[in-house]
């Protein structure tokens, strides 16, 4: 059967000039509305990648996106909100965009359509067999990411990929492919819109997942979180005070001594004196 991207298909929609503001919103908010029964079809591909990611990872492996545009951006950014909210290691998730790091807030002209980019990026960070690399594309026809998964395999490294087209080139190219197709975006081919909410739905799905069997999430905490700010210092007196069953000014104190909620609540399971 023939590929075709219904990610570039036309909208459904018409004159969208002609609309209302109101009922611009009410049309984006009905189609964003099947995105995640889309999602929830892929369930089984994304489980069958996620358990490939937990055990490299255990095995000290890493995680590697590689993307371009949003697509890229959306890797980027659920890497760079694994450290703080689950605190691992920056080099356990690393995300790659076409153009590099400038690319992330400015596109970067036919930095996509490099075939050989993908690869160079990731060797740069010492990509091995140890590690699984996820591509990440919406249309599924992307070179700079398809021809990255494709050295991968030559190299034994284990390959998955997100996209919103089924059967496309990158979905061949993984090892564990991930499809979620979301049909024609209202404005057409604005893959930014349906599916790039699919894919920061999946990613959500995935490094969550991946943490919580690492062993990151005590019941439904981020007890390893990093208390970069108020709020985060605040959540985690709050859980201690919860957890402890003490008052909110002797949690902040075992907070400020221990640094760290997950070693707060193992030092007072281990019976040390001064949590008493």
């Amino acid at each position: 059967m023939a590929f075709t991207k219904t990610t570039e298909q036309d909208s459904h929609y018409d004159h969208l000039e002609k609309m209302s503001v109101e009922k611009i919103l009410t049309t984006i908010n009905k189609e964003d509305s099947g995105v995640a029964e889309a999602v929830k079809i892929a369930v089984p591909q994304i489980e069958v990648l996620v358990n490939q990611i937990v055990d490299k990872i255990k095995d000290g492996g890493r995680l590697f996106y590689i993307g371009a545009g949003t697509s890229g951006r959306l890797g980027i950014l659920d890497a760079s909100e694994c450290p703080p909210t689950f605190g691992v290691p920056h080099e356990m998730v690393i995300g790659l965009i076409a153009g590099g790091d400038v690319a992330i807030r400015k596109a970067v002209e036919f930095a996509e359509d490099d075939k050989n980019q993908g690869w160079k990026d990731l060797k740069a960070h010492y990509v091995c067999d140890k590690d699984i690399v996820i591509g990440i594309a919406a249309s599924g026809t992307t070179p700079y990411v398809i021809s990255a998964l494709k050295a991968c395999a030559k190299a034994s490294i284990i390959t998955g990929c997100i996209t919103c087209n089924s059967g496309s080139p990158l979905a061949i190219a993984a090892k564990f492919p991930i499809e979620v197709v979301v049909g024609p975006e209202v404005v057409t081919g604005s893959s930014r819109m349906k599916a790039g909410t699919a894919q920061k739905l999946v990613l959500n799905m995935i490094t969550t997942t991946v943490m919580v069997k690492l062993g990151r999430v005590k019941g439904n905490k981020m007890v390893d979180m990093q208390l970069s700010n108020d709020k985060l210092v605040n959540r985690g007196i709050k859980m201690i005070r919860e957890q402890l069953n003490i008052s909110e000014s002797k949690a902040s104190s075992l907070l400020k001594t221990h640094k760290n909620v997950r070693n707060v609540l193992n030092n007072y399971s281990n019976g040390n004196s001064e949590n008493k």
